[in-house]
């Protein structure tokens, strides 16, 4: 009896211009299982804890030996002033998870540190308010009684700019008209995080780059 993966591979050499060598081997779909690993400093060893060194690490992890990753690691700072990562880890796996249960809970070394593997859901992310544009809480839960501009943290909401700002409003004594709707605000950048010429919620932000990787 012809097994399902000899039938796929018969069907992709049926089909033109597809290079077998560049697919590695034929399975079935697969579910996602989502992990993180606790208890690492930002820096080990001289070596800043970014993506590219966690995903080096695990490959010559025994733990890790047999797995494959769904995505790159994500390393998030435990906050933006501490010296702890948390790196959130998806892997591809069997609908009951039999890979990530010979996992989780283990612990392996890297470096000098002894990393602890744990369950978890999805990666949320580290959370920006949409209010205060400040990190690590959103805007329900928001102790700021005024709405910021995303672009230049004027103290008005970003869907009033043109009513609020006065660049944006009119001014027959300069001749200087209105900022038409669906224009952007000419406002200069400015991000109350870093201080720096750009929007809070850019990702070129250095205080962006402290909580993800």
């Amino acid at each position: 009896m012809i097994s399902i993966y000899q039938q796929l591979e018969k069907y992709l050499k049926s089909i033109q211009n597809v290079d077998l060598n560049s697919i590695e081997s034929l399975h079935l779909p697969k579910f996602k299982s989502y992990m993180n690993i606790i208890r690492l400093l930002y820096k080990i060893d001289q070596d800043i804890i970014l993506s590219d060194y966690i995903e080096g690490v695990l490959k010559e992890t025994h733990l890790f030996k047999d797995v494959v990753l769904a995505s790159k690691p994500c390393v998030i700072k435990a906050s933006p002033k501490s010296d702890m990562v948390v790196v959130w880890v998806d892997i591809w796996d069997s609908q009951s998870s039999s890979l990530a249960k010979n996992i989780i809970n283990c612990r392996f070394n890297i470096g000098r540190f002894i990393a602890t593997v744990k369950g978890t859901n999805m990666n949320p992310g580290v959370p920006q308010c949409k209010n205060c544009w400040k990190w690590e809480h959103l805007i329900l839960s928001c102790c700021s009684h005024i709405s910021r501009y995303a672009k230049c943290y004027e103290a008005h909401t970003t869907k009033h700019y043109r009513k609020k700002v006065w660049c944006c409003m009119e001014n027959k004594k300069v001749n200087r008209l209105a900022t038409k709707k669906g224009k952007p605000c000419p406002h200069v950048f400015k991000c109350m995080n870093c201080k720096g010429d750009h929007q809070v919620d850019s990702h070129s932000c250095p205080y962006w780059r402290n909580c993800f990787n």
